[in-house]
């Protein structure tokens, strides 16, 4: 699946949210969908749990 029928079912099933459940319904569907994204970057291998704990040095640039 194209990662353009991703943005598209995740903007869908926000509206719909947003439409039925009003702006809490909204926010609790955008954030398990961050979550669920982030746990499939972990499932994938394209993620570890160190990215989000290391140190940055100072000469080092984000990406």
């Amino acid at each position: 699946m194209s990662m353009a029928v991703v943005g598209l079912l995740a903007g869908m099933a926000l509206g719909f949210a947003g439409y039925f459940g009003g702006f809490g319904a909204f926010l609790l569907v955008a954030a398990l969908g961050a979550i669920g994204y982030v746990l499939g970057r972990f499932a994938d291998g394209d993620l570890e749990l160190g990215d989000f704990f290391r140190v940055r040095e100072r000469g080092e640039r984000q990406r």
